[in-house]
């Protein structure tokens, strides 16, 4: 029978905190209406990625876990480059869908930039926040520094996405409308972030045990 360590389960969560991110980056693009809301499917990943950092810090401590943003940020960086540089290559005569190719990730290249920002400071914030909230709670409360946290860090991260991916667009992407794209979004995060309490429970107990 294989022993599964505590080694064991933090690659595990490291290797699906930065799975989580690439997917974001890769099919962000794609929105569709869940009710009134028009939004990007990384709706559903999101919340995993502050759920993971969560996790770790408060069983390992915080410098895992900026290790694990740096090394993210510097992988999503990286991919970013090769994408746009296969957007640049010449496609074989064979390959017939190169124009569809270019139109998606050319497209989507100002989105993956936006992202990367958007994590990075986000996820930075959100660390230094579950920490500061940790020491003023003497390491009790687990629930509320989760729920502070990442409240704040969602919101920073869904403002700085919006304004650097969707700001002047178009037209009517003003100043204005931005708004109009991040509170609804960000409320849907918020919702999403409280139901996640439970499960911010159960992995520091598995990562413990």
């Amino acid at each position: 029978m294989i022993k599964i360590t505590q080694d064991n389960k933090i690659l595990f969560l490291q290797a699906l905190f930065i799975s989580s991110l690439m997917l974001a980056n890769i099919v962000g693009a794609k929105v569709y209406n869940l009710g009134s809301l028009t939004i990007s499917v990384t709706i559903w990943l999101m919340p995993i990625t502050f759920l993971i950092t969560d996790i770790l810090e408060e069983v390992k401590g915080k410098k895992i876990v900026n290790s694990l943003i740096w090394t993210t940020a510097i992988i999503l960086f990286l991919s970013f480059l090769f994408i746009q540089w296969t957007v640049w290559l010449n496609p074989a005569e064979r390959y017939t869908n190169n124009e569809a190719f270019v139109t998606i990730f050319q497209n989507s290249a100002r989105f993956f930039l936006a992202s990367i920002v958007a994590f990075l400071i986000s996820q930075m914030h959100d660390v230094w926040s579950f920490n500061f909230w940790k020491e003023k709670t003497k390491g009790r409360f687990l629930w509320l520094r989760n729920n502070l946290s990442t409240a704040v860090s969602q919101f920073i991260d869904t403002s700085i996405f919006i304004f650097l991916a969707f700001y002047q667009i178009a037209p009517k992407f003003d100043f204005a409308f931005m708004w109009h794209l991040i509170l609804p979004y960000y409320a849907l995060k918020l919702i999403l972030a409280v139901i996640d309490t439970p499960f911010v429970y159960l992995g520091v107990r598995w990562l413990k045990k």
